[in-house]
């Protein structure tokens, strides 16, 4: 086959080019892999959308890149599961090699999530789940929370119900972490300010029939009840509790997962609850409001607490990946700059505690109408106490 002079100079060309570009700049052409494990369907299946929802507007009011970079997301059903975390996390690590992994709302799912991501090395973002040991035991370099401890949000409303003269309170729950952390930060926080007993209660994740318990707290009449739940199991936990009457004779407050993203489904029955939380309606930041206003015209709803950790994931990311300019390489670069973060989130600037948990204002919050309307800051920058970490 005959090959003039011009041809072969030219091939040999475009061979060389080939051979000689830097692996840096064919690392820069390839998308960044995020794997998204989070509940799509069941109880929290409302709360894992609206993280995923949160999280694609940072990256899309980016341009679709971080550090220059487009992003490749990979999607896995967790189901609220915590038997299949590993499996379900391995799926995403060893078979769709994901960069960074993002999730989960379970705490017991995140357990496992953590355990692969700590065997394997893999950047990790948690958007909700409020597992304590994250970012306590557990913790490590490669690991980060844009959302809460468990303990964070429930302890100032222990002090908010001592010092209305509460003594005496009756906890209801879901028996697993989540549940029984949120619970211990409340209690300590209320007999630390002057309050008498809790009495625990408890009921098996994720069951939802409540009568017996019901009937049991009318017996008992304590001053107050503080319960834990969220999702499709809090608007029902609403519903049967102001159908039973308790709502007019003992007060129910909460960690505002009780009333995030349920509103629109329990009608006028939780209206004037109380819950603390990271997040209100209300604040009236600028950032706040332009936050508000993107996500309503990208998915015709209002966006909730879950959606703002989401948003708030997308951001830190953000952080990390432009600080190196999507270079992947530079690992203690990119860990260096989102321990740095200083985030400006709609629910309001927060850093980074040494334990990779926000540094964050909790809300006190009231039911209006369809609104958690902000009423107070209940604790100002409050940090997780991050008991076992040893980073």
């Amino acid at each position: 086959m005959k090959v003039t002079r011009r041809k072969f100079l030219a091939q040999a060309s475009l061979l060389s080019a080939g051979t000689l570009l830097p692996k840096f700049a064919l690392g820069q052409a390839q998308k960044i892999r995020v794997g998204l494990m989070l509940p799509y369907t069941g109880t929290f299946a409302q709360l894992g959308t609206a993280i995923t929802n949160g999280f694609k507007l940072a990256v899309n009011e980016r341009g679709g890149k971080l550090g220059g970079r487009e992003l490749e997301y990979f999607t896995v059903d967790d189901e609220s599961e915590p038997s299949k975390a590993p499996e379900n996390t391995n799926k995403l690590v060893q078979r769709d090699k994901v960069d960074v992994l993002v999730g989960t709302v379970h705490s017991g799912v995140v357990m496992g999530m953590i355990k692969i991501a700590k065997e394997t090395n893999t950047l990790m973002i948690v958007p909700n789940a409020g597992l304590d040991a994250a970012t306590g035991a557990l913790c490590a370099t490669n690991i980060f929370r844009t959302s809460f401890s468990n303990w964070q949000p429930s302890y100032p409303m222990g002090k908010i119900m001592a010092d209305r003269g509460i003594r005496n309170v009756i906890s209801l729950a879901w028996k697993y972490g989540a549940g029984e952390e949120a619970v211990a930060g409340f209690t300590e926080g209320f007999i630390k300010a002057g309050g008498k007993s809790v009495r625990g209660l408890w009921i098996p994740f994720p069951n939802t029939e409540f009568q017996a318990l019901l009937t049991e707290i009318a017996a008992l009449k304590p001053d107050a009840v503080f319960v834990f739940f969220a999702g499709g199991g809090a608007a029902k936990f609403i519903k049967d509790y102001a159908a039973a009457g308790l709502r007019k004779t003992i007060p129910l407050y909460s960690s505002g997962f009780l009333t995030d993203g349920i509103l629109d489904a329990v009608g006028n029955d939780a209206e004037g609850l109380e819950t603390t939380l990271h997040y209100a309606d209300g604040l009236n930041s600028k950032k706040d409001k332009e936050f508000r206003a993107a996500y309503a015209k990208a998915h015709k709803s209002e966006p909730d607490v879950y959606a703002v950790q989401g948003y708030d994931a997308g951001l830190l990311l953000a952080t990390g990946l432009d600080a190196v300019k999507g270079d992947l390489t530079k690992r203690k670069e990119i860990i260096a700059a989102m321990e740095k973060a200083k985030i400006d989130s709609p629910r309001g600037a927060w850093t980074m505690s040494k334990a990779h948990n926000p540094i964050q204002d909790i809300y006190l919050r009231k039911v209006v109408g369809k609104e958690n309307r902000l009423v107070s800051i209940a604790h100002k920058a409050l940090a997780d106490p991050a008991r076992g970490c040893k980073l």
